[in-house]
């Protein structure tokens, strides 16, 4: 899914975007056509400490890579840190994929 934080979206234009992106449950062979595209398309994506980091390895040099992982007893960042890190980078026109692993609804965590 993917949220604006403008009139305009993920379209090719010059505006900035989020998009929460699953990685599938395990394999990266697994996760959707859609999130590839956007994986393709990003300018900075934020790991979560569960994505298939293989699916880093094919994103373009140019692409920003930021550990946000979150383990029991050990966070790189707070949530509410994450949550300012995305809306901070598409407010300066950045295409941002937040890669969680497995699908990022399940059980709530989307929300």
């Amino acid at each position: 899914m993917t949220h604006d934080v403008s009139p305009h979206g993920p379209d090719g234009s010059a505006d900035g975007w989020v998009a929460l992106v699953g990685g599938g449950p395990g394999s990266s062979g697994l996760i959707t056509a859609r999130g590839l595209e956007l994986l393709g398309r990003a300018d900075v994506v934020v790991v979560d400490a569960l994505a298939p980091r293989d699916l880093l390895e094919d994103l373009d040099p140019s692409t920003e890579v930021i550990d946000a992982s979150k383990r029991r007893g050990r966070h790189v960042m707070s949530q509410e840190e994450i949550d300012a890190l995305l809306v901070d980078l598409a407010r300066h026109g950045k295409g941002v994929v937040r890669l969680k692993g497995g699908d990022p609804y399940v059980l709530g965590r989307g929300g």
